[in-house]
C-alpha cells in the first residue's frame, strides 16, 4: 500500500488560515494601545512593544519573533495587534527590556527577522473596562430570550431578492455624510443636533420602495395597534461601514410614537440593549456616532444579534425605557462563533412622528415630562 503525503498548504490557503486563527485569537487574548500622553502611563514604564512589518501574514511566526526579542530580556508573549498578521505586540516581563529591544531594533533592517526593518512603539495593556462590550454580555439569538417587554425580532421578513432591490433602490438616491456614516430622511428630517424632527418641515411622502415593507409590517404578528391608525411617516436609511456602530440612547420620546421598526439589510450586528437608572443617564444625547463612555456600573445589558433581512420592533418598555446600541466593533462574538461584520450594513429605520406630548409611563426617561416638571 503506497504511502500517503501530507498535502502542502499554499500560500492562499496559509493566509486565509491564518485570518481564520487570529480571529479566535483577538476573542481571547490582551489588547494593548498605544500610551495617552493623559494617561499618566510614560512610554518608559510600558514593557510592551508595537512591532510593525513582521509577523504570520509574511512567514515570520510568533515564536521565531519572540526568540529573537528575547535577546533582550524574558519575552512573556507575542500577540497579534491586528487582524493584517504583519503587527505585533511584544510583552517583555520589565520595561527596561522593552526599551532596549525599542532602541536597539527599530528603523533597522533585521537580519534574524529576513531582514525586515521593524517599526516599534511602546504599547500598554488596556485595562478591563475599555474592552467591548459584546465580550462580557451573552448574545441572544431570539429577540423573546431578552425578556424585554415590548421587543420583538422577525427574522426573513424580506428576501434575499427583496433585499437587493432595496439596496439598489437606496443607492441612487443622494447620501448625506455624517461623521462616520451615510443617511437619507424621508418624510421628516430627523435633527441629530436636537434628536427631535421639525414637524412643520415635511420632505414628501415615504418613497415607493418601502411600500413592501409597509403592507408587510401592518401583517406583524405581535402588534398590538390598529394598523390603519399606525401610518408610519418617516423613514431614516443609515449605512453603517465595518467597525462603525452607534452609541446608547432612547429615541426621543417627544418625536416618536410608540412602535419603531428597523429592518437589517446587507450584513449583521449585535445591538445591546441597556436599561439604566434614571439617576445614572441623561434624557437626550445629542452624539450618536462617536462611542460614549456613561457610567454603566448600574445598569442592565443586554444583546441581540440582527441578521440581514430581519426586522426588529421597539415598543413599550423595550422603546421608551431602553437604550439601545450598536458597539463599534469589526467582529463580533455569537454563541462561541466569531463573526466578522460585513463592510457594510444598511439599516431602515420607519417611525410615527409625533405631535403631541408623550405620556408613557416611564417619566424618568421621558423628555415630554421632564420638561412638564421642570
Amino acid at each position: 500500500m503506497g504511502r500517503v503525503l501530507s498535502k502542502t498548504p499554499s500560500r492562499s490557503e496559509e493566509v486565509r488560515n491564518h485570518k481564520e486563527q487570529s480571529l479566535v485569537r483577538k476573542m481571547v487574548q490582551p489588547r494593548f494601545v498605544r500610551p495617552s500622553p493623559s494617561s499618566g502611563t510614560g512610554e518608559s514604564n510600558s514593557s510592551n512593544l508595537y512591532v510593525a512589518n513582521c509577523g504570520p501574514a509574511v512567514g515570520l511566526s510568533h515564536d521565531a519573533i519572540g526568540a529573537v526579542f528575547s535577546a533582550f530580556g524574558e519575552v512573556k508573549g507575542v500577540y497579534p495587534a491586528d487582524e493584517s498578521g504583519v503587527r505585533v505586540i511584544i510583552s517583555f516581563a520589565d520595561p527596561f527590556s522593552a526599551k532596549s529591544a525599542l532602541e536597539s531594533l527599530s528603523g533597522r533592517p533585521c537580519p534574524d527577522l529576513d531582514g525586515r526593518t521593524l517599526h516599534i512603539r511602546h504599547s500598554v495593556l488596556q485595562l478591563p473596562s475599555q474592552t467591548q462590550v459584546n465580550e462580557c454580555v451573552p448574545v441572544s439569538l431570539s429577540g423573546s430570550d431578552l425578556n424585554i417587554p415590548g421587543l420583538f425580532l422577525l427574522p426573513d421578513f424580506v428576501t434575499a431578492e427583496e433585499e437587493q432591490q432595496l439596496l439598489a433602490a437606496v443607492d441612487t438616491q443622494p447620501w448625506i455624510g455624517l461623521a462616520k456614516r451615510r443617511v437619507q430622511h424621508y418624510g421628516y428630517e430627523f435633527c441629530y443636533g436636537t434628536r427631535n424632527v421639525d414637524t412643520k418641515n415635511r420632505l414628501g411622502e415615504l418613497p415607493p420602495f418601502v411600500s413592501p415593507i409597509l403592507q408587510r409590517i401592518s401583517l406583524f404578528p405581535n402588534l398590538d395597534y390598529d394598523p390603519a391608525s399606525l401610518k408610519l411617516d418617516q423613514l431614516t436609511v443609515n449605512e453603517y461601514p465595518s467597525g462603525v456602530g452607534l452609541s446608547p440612547h432612547i429615541d426621543t420620546h417627544s418625536a416618536f410614537e410608540d412602535c419603531i421598526f428597523s429592518l437589517s439589510l446587507a450584513g449583521p450586528c449585535i445591538m445591546e440593549f441597556r436599561r439604566y437608572s434614571a439617576s445614572t443617564w441623561k434624557v437626550t444625547s445629542t452624539s450618536t456616532d462617536e462611542e460614549e463612555k456613561p457610567d454603566t456600573s448600574t445598569c442592565i445589558k443586554k444583546a441581540l444579534y440582527l441578521p440581514p433581512r430581519s426586522m426588529l420592533l421597539l415598543s413599550g418598555e423595550a422603546r421608551y425605557a431602553w437604550n439601545h446600541y450598536i458597539p463599534h466593533h469589526k467582529i463580533d462574538k455569537v454563541k462561541d462563533k466569531v463573526i466578522r461584520r460585513s463592510p457594510r450594513r444598511v439599516s431602515f429605520t420607519l417611525r410615527k412622528v409625533r405631535n403631541h406630548p408623550c405620556r408613557c409611563e416611564f417619566p424618568q426617561y421621558c423628555d415630554s415630562q421632564q420638561q412638564k416638571h421642570n
